[in-house]
């Protein structure tokens, strides 16, 4: 059974977000006729990358252990205020960032990327997909 992993409490320097497509096909034919086909009104395939510059060795620990929670049983990422969407000044595109209300869960695309920097600080990157699931 899949259950909501939050993710750290660490405020990202960056963060990317595409909000993903409607799962659809067109159809073209010899005379230039479109048919155009959408297969469900849910999005699909949103993604969100996250990049934390400069933070503390133990911080990059946490982002690896919840890396190691979430796949170990196929569980996904709920993020909130003071995670992925912190120093995001509208709710509404807060409520985008998180997937509420979309039907869409949050889980890893990849491991974490891990880049030390100085001694004792590292540069991390992480990188999710969104993905209709039953919680």
């Amino acid at each position: 059974m899949t259950s909501s992993v939050a993710f750290p409490t660490i405020k990202p320097t960056s963060r990317r977000y595409n909000p993903g497509t409607y799962p659809s096909t067109t159809f073209e034919s010899l005379d230039g006729t479109k048919t155009h086909l959408r297969y469900g009104n849910k999005r699909v395939n949103a993604t969100l990358t996250l990049g934390f510059s400069n933070i503390s060795d133990a911080d990059a620990a946490l982002i690896l252990s919840n890396y190691e929670n979430v796949n170990s049983d196929w569980n996904y990422v709920s993020f909130g205020s003071t995670n992925a969407t912190a120093g995001v000044d509208s709710t509404s595109l807060s409520a985008f960032l998180e997937e509420s209300g979309s039907g869409l869960l949050w889980r890893y695309s990849g491991p974490p990327n891990v880049t030390s920097v100085f001694p004792g600080q590292s540069n991390v990157s992480c990188s999710f997909v969104a993905c209709l699931d039953s919680p």
